[in-house]
């Protein structure tokens, strides 16, 4: 064997060392970042906020599936009690706290409108 087999593990430890230091400080940064105001979300449309958290269950047209229809939810529901579904659930498989904050009540207002 030539050389120390030492050599390229140390290179490789360190190489990992700074990689993970490097990622530390990057982290680091962005929870500064949050902690002081963060940087600007796009702001969603209710229908795309739909699609990424009901459609699963609710299908991609509100048509229902593992989860009732809510094409004509409006007419059962105003956009404040959808707004307290949204954010405590229903027994038996809606979960609570899927949606939160503006995005929340976006949705609600959005889903009140379905009659």
């Amino acid at each position: 064997m030539k050389g120390n087999p030492l050599i390229p593990f140390l290179v490789t430890a360190v190489a990992g060392f700074i990689l993970i230091l490097t990622l530390s400080f990057v982290g680091l940064n962005n929870l500064n970042e949050e902690a002081h105001g963060g940087e600007e979300t796009a702001e969603l449309a209710p229908e795309e906020i739909y699609t990424q958290t009901c459609s699963g269950c609710h299908g991609g047209e509100l048509e229902g599936g593992m989860g009732p229809n809510l094409q004509q939810v409006g007419s059962k529901y105003s956009a404040e009690e959808i707004a307290t579904i949204l954010e405590e659930g229903l027994p038996g498989g809606m979960p609570s706290g899927l949606v939160s904050g503006a995005d929340k009540d976006k949705l609600a207002e959005w889903l009140a409108e379905k009659k």
